[in-house]
């Protein structure tokens, strides 16, 4: 099984278990709160993350590996698996089915790959920069650019930031677009943009695991992605080469 096989086979098997677990009802699932009220950790995400790290242990050994939920192994390959095994855990724990499993592999310079399963949509999109990008094995048709202005953009910006330069920041790159969606799920949002159903996204202080996997994917259908520093954080900003180009200039003001 090659690399973008097993990434795909990985996602699947987490995000069917994480789904079976959501189907026995919320007390399967303990709660419990990380950084703030809204980021929460369930015990399926620890389980889904579980069973990638076992698979990977044992078919790719001298491969490192970081996870969201703190699994971590120092491999000797130069490369590194970086594994979200629920993304969209407020989504997935309170019912609402915008969530999904997702992993990257990167190399010593780049990501090599990204695959997403989203259990309620049945779909596994997989790819990788110079890999073919595909959706439960169909190959996607690459990207057709647009106007910034008339496409939708997915989107975070939590309460406690309304204010402040990091707002000021936000509000300037939303107002380049013609709509703005807050789903919940950095790699499911990058699905969308993969589907041209959205434009572009951008969110600040985004972390490897919530990027990665649909950065992989959007670069193998010619979708771009950049980092931007306003408001004194780091913004990623990914999707059509327009939009990516006129968010990520509104930005700093």
């Amino acid at each position: 099984m090659d690399d973008l096989e097993l990434a795909a086979s990985l996602v699947r098997a987490a995000g069917t278990l994480a789904a079976q677990m959501r189907a026995g009802g919320q007390m399967d699932l303990d709660a419990e709160h990380k950084t703030s009220i809204s980021d929460i950790v369930t015990a399926a995400d620890h389980a889904a993350e579980a069973l990638v790290v076992e698979r990977l242990r044992a078919l790719r050994p001298d491969d490192s590996i970081v996870g969201e939920e703190g699994a971590e192994h120092v491999g000797t390959s130069g490369r590194t698996w970086v594994i979200d095994p629920v993304d969209g855990t407020w989504n997935f724990f309170h019912g609402l089915d915008w969530w999904c499993s997702a992993i990257a592999l990167t190399g010593p310079d780049d990501v090599i790959l990204g695959a997403i399963h989203h259990p309620a949509g049945d779909a596994t999109y997989a790819g990788g920069p110079g890999l073919p990008a595909t959706r439960n094995g169909v190959p996607i048709p690459p990207l057709v650019d647009r106007p910034t202005e008339s496409v939708g953009a997915t989107t975070y910006l939590h309460p406690t930031s309304l204010g402040g330069e990091v707002a000021s920041a936000f509000f300037r790159a939303a107002a380049q677009v013609a709509t703005l969606r807050f789903l919940g799920s950095g790699s499911m949002d990058a699905t969308a943009v993969a589907q041209g159903t959205i434009g572009v996204s951008f969110q600040h202080s985004v972390p490897d695991w919530d990027r990665l996997p649909g950065e992989a994917i959007l670069r193998s259908l010619g979708g771009e992605r950049v980092c931007v520093e306003a408001g004194g954080v780091t913004w990623n900003v990914m999707g059509l080469p327009t939009p990516v180009r006129d968010v990520a200039a509104a930005l700093p003001g």
